[in-house]
């Protein structure tokens, strides 16, 4: 029986290397292929076949937008689920992805569970699950059919409501669950979880969203000022940073992980945190996002707790 075949496409190693050690842990008879680029995912895909695509959308060369589309024009690319991994959560994003042909989406920063959730329920209309399952090695198999979980174990063991897949996924579907999506993040900004002044973003986990004071900022990474809560940042963690930049309210929406995690004050209760935030997107168009930011100075270079 020949294996089920997943394509990972994202400039980012680091995003890359997540999904691919979710997949493996979950589905054992996988065999996952990958890619730096749409335009180089596109070559794959001319001499190979592939049961699922895992996309990222903003890449250098060839976006995961145009990808789609171009899959869709493909007689052998047309039905072949599509999955988006993004984190464009925007209503007009998701209704243009959901015009060229978007099977589903899954959210940066994503769980592990939001992932396997995504993967079976695409793979389960395709008609796959089963041929998955039954290309698994009997002694990887756990009594749900599928290895247990240790994703946990890279991404600080953070932790995500899943909502149970829908049988079918319309336009209205998604938007739904991009709208909900975007409640903690409202929530948390009402909350003022951080204090006020230059330089402020969020910083979205996959168990919640965390306002913050950006500190100091580089090409590389960014020092992130959070205020301590239930929602504990964990090192290792995949994340997004939203920087709103510009009078026009524009948001430059920024993938990472979190590299250390500190305390701000020299106290074991200290109520303000000291996180680095490691960028992974090697997008030109992000880049361009932070070196504007940083000729802005939009930095709390002397951040006082309380102030």
């Amino acid at each position: 029986m020949s294996k089920v075949s997943v394509l990972v496409v994202d400039d980012a190693t680091f995003i890359r290397d997540l999904v691919k050690k979710g997949l493996r842990d979950h589905f054992p008879g996988v065999q996952i292929v990958e890619a730096v680029n749409g335009r180089k995912a596109q070559q794959l895909l001319g001499r190979q076949s592939i049961d699922l695509i895992l996309c990222d959308w903003e890449m250098p060369e060839m976006s995961g937008l145009e990808l789609l589309s171009w899959c869709r024009e493909q007689d052998t690319l047309k039905t072949v689920p599509f999955i988006m991994v993004t984190s464009r959560g925007d209503k007009d994003n998701v209704i243009q992805a959901i015009q060229a042909g978007v099977s589903d989406f899954i959210g940066k920063p994503f769980s592990n569970e939001q992932l396997v959730t995504k993967v079976k329920k695409a793979l389960s209309r395709a008609g796959k699950l089963q041929a998955l399952a039954a290309s698994a090695p009997p002694k990887m198999l756990s009594s749900g059919g599928f290895a247990n979980d240790s994703l946990a174990a890279l991404t600080g063991g953070g932790q995500a409501q899943v909502s149970k897949p829908a049988a079918t996924a319309p336009a209205e579907a998604l938007l739904a669950r991009q709208e909900a999506a975007a409640a903690p993040a409202a929530s948390a900004k009402s909350a003022g979880q951080a204090p006020g002044g230059r330089g402020q973003g969020q910083l979205r986990l996959p168990g919640g969203t965390m306002n913050c004071v950006i500190k100091a900022l580089s090409l590389k990474d960014a020092q992130l000022v959070v205020k301590r809560a239930e929602l504990l940042p964990q090192v290792l963690e995949s994340a997004v940073l939203d920087l709103e930049q510009g009078e026009g309210g524009e948001v430059a929406r920024l993938n990472g992980y979190l590299h250390a995690v500190a305390a701000l004050e020299p106290k074991p209760d200290s109520e303000w945190l000291l996180l680095t935030f490691k960028f992974v997107d090697r997008d030109p168009q992000k880049l361009d996002y932070l070196s504007r930011l940083i000729a802005r100075g939009t930095t709390q270079k002397h951040f006082v707790p309380g102030a």
